[in-house]
């Protein structure tokens, strides 16, 4: 016990056994089921909220009960270069003529390496609910990034 102790002590801070680097905001992919092409350069906003139903006891006025309500998950944004590929537009363009084709989108966090997957949010029934054109500006030398926003019904961690 004394030697274990000790060898810890002797460890450089943040280094003893457990502690594991968190990963790079950098590091990821999407992928949307039915869609093969896409760089993303941001995805924001995946997220969720559990609303609270609060509610008195009869006769006692000084007490709140609250329970768990409905759950709302975030729309999620994704950025991405404006490319030839009109896959997402095509995707959009089904929602603004009324039919809704909904997707499982993946989110993909990958290790270190660049390649091995660590972790992924799957976002069940997936559906493009805004899009923003790539800003223009003819003095500028920035990429042409666009903006969709999707929405889902579930998500996962797997």
């Amino acid at each position: 016990m004394a030697d274990e102790a000790e060898q810890q002590a002797q460890q450089p801070a943040g280094q003893g056994a457990g502690w594991v680097d968190p990963y790079r905001g950098f590091n990821f992919k999407l992928e949307i089921q039915g869609l093969t092409g896409g760089h993303f350069a941001e995805c924001s906003g995946i997220g969720v909220k559990i609303n609270v139903i609060s509610y008195r006891e009869g006769g006692n006025n000084q007490l709140t009960h609250r329970i768990p309500g409905a759950v709302e998950y975030s729309g999620i944004t994704l950025r991405y270069g404006l490319t030839k590929s009109t896959d997402l537009w095509m995707w959009l363009q089904k929602v603004v003529q009324g039919s809704v084709e909904r997707r499982n989108v993946s989110v993909v966090m990958l290790e270190a390496d660049g390649n091995t997957e660590a972790l992924r949010w799957n976002l069940i029934n997936a559906w493009p609910s805004e899009w923003e054109g790539a800003p223009l500006d003819a003095m500028g030398s920035e990429l042409a990034i666009e903006t969709l926003t999707l929405v889902f019904e579930r998500l996962e961690r797997g």
